[in-house]
């Protein structure tokens, strides 16, 4: 798209003219066909822009309220239900998982504690057992499979990215604390009262408000980082290949009710930009619209806590891990920004969203054409640098 026919609607403030020359740049330099990025500081908007096209061949246009499929950047808002559990005192960090879910402890798993098992040191990156197609889509049939499993290593002693299975193991959690799904949880105690459009279990009435997802065949991956692919085709039995391919996807899966309507919390949140920005400002700011933060000072420093840090055991790569969420990595492409106690998800294709808590940033970026990149996507990267020399 050039930049004669672009068109960036919303709200920029002047201080933050870099980030909005940034996006355009995405779109010029970068292939963006459609995305939206959104900032706030100290619990204020502070940015709020969108361009490009949100279905090209229906010639649909990106709009404010355009949502988009934010893949793994969904694990953050399910650790952020798992973190107002926390402030509750309805769960804690220290606690075996058995506790609340007796039919875990199974296998060598009665002493793995949430700590542990919110920092993807757990050793459930994988089910061992085939699992049909269509998997993802009974909760009950991943929760008692992931009972049943045993560990692939001693938990507590290593790391491995739990793509898959990290959802269904906190939303088994949230149900039997709550009674709700996590989905209903994220909704009725954190969306909804924050304001936020960020779903996970989408309603019909939505679905006209999605993006279609976009991927190139054939991207290489940045430098430094697993291509995964290449590790699916070459090692089938790799713990790698098989936290990623049990159950089976589904090709075009992300297209359908089915699928918008189920909860993968690890997966298929559905979020606009400005919601995944609002939702983390509401973690850690205060603001008219939703009052105060939604965690304590003790809870937002519980977020930045490193736990897991080195050689990913599934990811083939440094990762660095808090209670749930991913953190900002020292340098590399696991960057949030120069602060490392920021915390927060990206996701597969490119989107992203965290919260800084020492410059009192929510962030959040949602795009339709999908990058290559495990971590954060260059576009994303770009904008963060943006944003950070405007602060």
């Amino acid at each position: 798209m050039s930049s004669r026919t672009l068109v960036i609607q919303g709200h920029c403030d002047p201080r933050f003219e870099p980030v909005r020359s940034c996006f355009e740049e995405n779109f010029r330099e970068r292939g963006e066909i459609g995305a939206a990025v959104a900032i706030h500081v100290a619990g204020k908007v502070v940015l709020d822009i969108w361009a490009g096209m949100a279905d090209r061949a229906a010639k649909k246009p990106w709009s404010a309220s355009t949502l988009v499929n934010v893949y793994s950047t969904s694990k953050g808002l399910a650790a952020l239900c798992i973190q107002l559990l926390l402030e509750r005192g309805q769960l804690a960090l220290d606690a075996p998982v058995a506790e609340y879910w007796p039919e875990f402890g199974a296998h060598g798993k009665g002493a793995i504690t949430l700590r542990v098992l919110l920092s993807h040191r757990a050793g459930l990156a994988a089910i061992k057992d085939p699992l049909p197609a269509g998997a993802l889509y009974d909760h009950a049939l991943m929760a008692n499979a992931l009972a049943a499993q045993a560990p692939e290593w001693e938990p507590g002693t290593q790391h491995g990215y739990h793509a898959q299975t990290f959802g269904f193991l906190l939303a088994e959690l949230v149900r039997r604390v709550t009674g709700s799904t996590l989905g209903q949880y994220l909704r009725d105690e954190i969306a909804r009262p924050s304001g936020a459009d960020v779903h996970i279990g989408l309603s019909a009435d939505n679905d006209a408000r999605v993006a279609k997802l976009t991927r190139p065949l054939d991207l290489p991956s940045p430098p430094g980082e697993t291509n995964l692919m290449d590790v699916w085709k070459r090692e089938p039995a790799a713990l790698t290949t098989r936290a990623f391919s049990n159950p089976p996807p589904v090709p075009g899966a992300t297209q359908t009710r089915e699928y918008r309507a189920a909860e993968i919390p690890a997966s298929n949140a559905h979020a606009t930009a400005l919601g995944l920005s609002r939702i983390y400002a509401a973690t850690i700011s205060p603001n008219p619209d939703w009052g105060q933060p939604l965690l304590s000072p003790a809870g937002i420093a519980r977020c930045s806590e490193e736990y897991a840090f080195g050689m990913d055991l599934v990811l083939r790569m440094i990762t660095r891990f808090g209670p749930g969420f991913m953190l900002s990595q020292p340098e590399g492409s696991g960057n949030f920004g120069p602060n490392l106690r920021s915390f927060g998800h990206p996701g597969m294709g490119g989107s992203l969203g965290f919260a800084d808590p020492d410059a009192q940033i929510g962030f959040g970026y949602v795009m339709n054409r999908m990058g290559a990149a495990i971590l954060i996507d260059e576009r994303a990267h770009r904008l963060v640098e943006a944003l950070y020399s405007c602060i």
